[in-house]
């Protein structure tokens, strides 16, 4: 019966993760103009991270299962101002860009955990920090596209 209930975690958790994937893959279908435009003033809060907190390492940069549970947790709290596959939206900057991906995961960490209240980013100190670092690496393991990359700008 254990087996079973194994079993029946593993079959939830893989279709939990094929969702967002799935979801993932169709929002990246959208044209490059849906893209907010490019402000290199919103990535500054992550200069200000402290050096103790931007030299921190990512407990779970290692974890196999990290990514895809931070994909999960993205898109259950990130992704309605990021946007669905973290390219920008509504109310918050894209996550793909320079600034973000070549941050140090302390840097992010830090940003996830204190917020950036006055431009909108909700504090989330009180999601568990085991949670907190399955964002950073999803949110590391996005990537630049070529199409946001420094040398694309203007």
């Amino acid at each position: 019966m254990k087996a079973i209930s194994a079993a029946l975690g593993v079959c939830a958790s893989l279709l939990g993760v094929s969702v967002v994937l799935a979801q993932r893959q169709n929002s990246d279908k959208l044209s490059v103009d849906a893209a907010p435009k490019y402000d290199p003033a919103i990535y500054a809060e992550l200069q200000k991270a402290p050096e103790k907190a931007r030299n921190r390492a990512n407990p779970l940069q290692n974890d196999p299962d990290a990514v895809a549970a931070g994909a999960i947790l993205f898109e259950q709290r990130c992704a309605e101002c990021h946007g669905n596959v973290a390219r920008g939206g509504k109310k918050g900057p894209s996550l793909r860009t320079a600034e973000v991906q070549d941050a140090t995961p302390g840097a992010i960490f830090w940003i996830l955990t204190n917020g950036v209240v006055r431009k909108g980013m909700p504090v989330w100190s009180k999601l568990p920090e085991p949670q907190r670092w399955q964002l950073v690496r999803y949110i590391k393991s996005l990537g630049v596209p070529a199409a946001e990359s420094p040398s694309a700008k203007p």
